[in-house]
């Protein structure tokens, strides 16, 4: 544990004495963006133009703007149907979160959700079909699918021409209703004082999935499956190990075989693993694990803590935001306790091996933070 400390200590001194990289640049005033808030929360503005080469950018909630990249491609019509789990997104909003993709929910159709999506001009992205996406010039797993990722639910509207701002909906001929100087814009909720900490499973038949809170702890589901092995889910190898490589309505998905290398583990919800065809295999093989409700509340499906609104992939390679504490905080971490013994991380583990986590006892993820841990946010007046 003093290693461990240690390696933290030094990393925060690393960021605290880094330079700023030139795609960060304070001081650049949006109006449009800036101050944007939700439901009284500080707001992270992403905002992708309809139109080749124009810059994508992040405007933090002072009003200081990051450059994403440039814009490669444009869609030419939506995605129906998607994959399975987006029907639990709700319409207008992001459904996933990952390094290699992010994808927006337009509507439900029959049951199937239509989408369109986000990718780095790299990548590996199955669920993004040719002409159905933007794309945009950064490499996978940093810019908007790391540290300026959007969380699941986040609200996704069209910014026009003039900076007036409508709803995400389709064109009467069926195709995403922009044209060139409107823009995608993404607001994210920044994590306040009623967030998750972070979530800790007992990786057993029936064992906890803890929240901690800042109101306290909670039972947030149960264990029906627990993991016990790592296998080949694509888009791991553009994320480091012990990190989050997707998030979305249906599924947490776990990088552990180091950047470059595939190799992960899925925690998905049991009503997801029940009725998809997707996820059938998830009784069958080890590199799942799979969580229930418990008695009397809800299906998980597309809600806080563990499946909207909360995990994002985070920074990596030369990521950097504003300071210290939003680079080092918007970076979730898993650790796991083997045979019950300490917490530590991941064994690095590529390619499909059934029996790589057989001794894992215990699963934790820290959830992302922006601001320094008890600090007054001065626009919203309370202590983090």
């Amino acid at each position: 544990m003093k290693n461990f400390k240690s390696r933290v200590l030094l990393f925060a001194l690393f960021l605290l004495f880094s330079p700023l990289p030139s795609a960060f640049r304070p001081g650049l005033s949006m109006a449009a963006e800036t101050g944007v808030k939700e439901d009284g929360k500080n707001v992270l503005a992403l905002r992708v133009p309809f139109e080749k080469d124009a810059r994508a950018t992040a405007t933090l909630p002072d009003g200081s703007v990051a450059e994403l990249g440039a814009v490669r491609a444009l869609p030419v019509k939506t995605n129906w149907p998607a994959y399975t789990a987006s029907k639990w997104g709700t319409p207008g909003t992001v459904c996933a979160t990952a390094v290699n993709a992010i994808h927006i929910l337009v509507r439900v159709e029959e049951g199937r959700g239509r989408i369109f999506s986000i990718v780095p001009t790299v990548t590996v992205a199955p669920a993004a079909p040719q002409g159905a996406f933007f794309s945009i010039d950064c490499p996978a797993g940093t810019g908007i699918f790391g540290g300026f990722a959007p969380l699941t639910g986040s609200r996704v509207l069209i910014q026009g021409k003039n900076g007036d701002r409508r709803p995400l909906e389709l064109s009467a001929d069926g195709f995403l209703g922009m044209e060139k100087g409107e823009a995608l814009l993404i607001e994210s909720p920044l994590p306040d004082k009623t967030d998750t900490w972070m979530v800790d499973i007992e990786n057993r038949p029936g064992g906890r999935v803890v929240a901690w809170t800042k109101r306290g702890p909670k039972v947030a589901a149960r264990v029906v499956r627990p993991v016990g092995g790592v296998g080949r889910f694509g888009g791991t190898e553009f994320q480091e190990g012990g990190r989050i490589r997707a998030s979305h309505t249906g599924v947490i998905d776990i990088a552990t075989a180091p950047r470059g290398q595939v190799g992960g583990i899925q925690i998905m919800p049991s009503v997801h693993a029940l009725t998809s065809s997707e996820m059938a295999n998830g009784w069958k093989l080890t590199q799942w694990m799979i969580v229930a409700p418990v008695p009397g509340k809800s299906p998980l499906e597309g809600t806080p803590p563990l499946f909207k609104g909360t995990l994002l992939p985070g920074t990596q390679l030369g990521d950097r935001l504003p300071d210290l504490w939003s680079t080092y905080g918007r970076k979730p971490l898993v650790l796991g306790r083997f045979d019950g013994g300490p917490w530590r991380r991941l064994p690095p583990v590529s390619g499909k091996v059934d029996d790589a986590l057989r001794s894992l006892t215990h699963l934790r993820i820290y959830y992302p933070f922006w601001l320094e841990p008890q600090l007054v946010d001065p626009q919203l007046g309370n202590s983090r």
